[in-house]
């Protein structure tokens, strides 16, 4: 699915690379987009459409992915130090921050990092998991790998149908930019978080929504996870959106905007 009015494309620096984005314009509050991992900021455009008459949208492509910036040799990056550095080259002040999956991770550690720096905070079906030690991270890290070099040896036919079989509930509007994102991406993309989701978590200051799937569609928030993070910040609201699971707005948007919607009119006033 695509905007029916151009969207502006853009690069913005930081440390080690620039990442690029798109950006909807308008007049409306500053919205940033944080896609999940293997999908691009164009991932997103569903929701884009649908907000862009109220917010000015970013759909910001992270390191590895899209048209952003290679992995690289050396030390880890850090993808909240990336969304943080990003908002502050673009001159952004006190966005709102949406994320999906390791983009919502992402998203919960740039809010610990920069308590002042968000007007409120999305996070759709965020892995809330214990840190990894170095050996299953790179365990993690070479299945990954593997598991895109795979996918990237698949035909353009043999990836549509990959998508589709995988994912029949969709709209079909969300394949386009989910078959390009998985071209894309860097093999060597699989992130390293660095901060414990639960002290992050306590960190954050804003208005938060957890909106995710159930357990038995695929959600990673088990309700136990649920309950804890509602107990570490009374400042996080929970919603769980029946009929989908992980990727909770491609598989329920109707309920995921309601959602989404509602809380940022109440939190926002837009």
């Amino acid at each position: 699915m695509v905007s029916d009015t151009p969207w502006r494309k853009g690069w913005v620096e930081v440390a080690g690379g620039r990442l690029a984005y798109h950006r909807t314009g308008g007049s409306g509050p500053v919205m940033v987009l944080a896609h999940g991992l293997t999908d691009n900021g164009l991932c997103w455009s569903r929701l884009a459409n649908a907000l862009q008459d109220r917010f000015d949208m970013i759909l910001l492509d992270a390191r590895g992915h899209g048209e952003s910036a290679r992995i690289s040799d050396g030390p880890p990056h850090d993808p909240g130090v990336d969304l943080a550095e990003a908002c502050e080259a673009l001159g952004l002040v006190a966005p709102i921050m949406v994320g999906h999956s390791v983009g919502a991770r992402a998203a919960l550690d740039f809010a610990a990092l920069r308590p002042d720096g968000l007007a409120a905070l999305v996070l759709e079906d965020p892995p809330l998991l214990p840190l990894l030690d170095a050996a299953k991270t790179e365990r993690r890290r070479l299945g990954f790998q593997q598991d895109v070099e795979a996918m990237q040896a698949l035909s353009d036919d043999g990836l549509a149908e990959r998508g589709r079989q995988s994912h029949p509930t969709w709209d079909e509007g969300d394949f386009p930019a989910w078959r390009s994102s998985k071209r894309q991406v860097d093999p060597r993309a699989y992130p390293e978080f660095q901060r414990p989701w639960q002290a992050a978590l306590a960190a954050v200051t804003v208005p938060t929504l957890l909106v995710c799937g159930t357990v038995a569609d695929g959600s990673l928030v088990k309700d136990d996870i649920a309950a804890e993070a509602s107990a570490l910040n009374p400042r996080l609201e929970v919603v769980r959106i029946e009929g989908a699971g992980h990727n909770t707005r491609r598989e329920n948007f109707p309920a995921y905007l309601d959602a989404v919607s509602n809380f940022l009119s109440r939190v926002t006033g837009y």
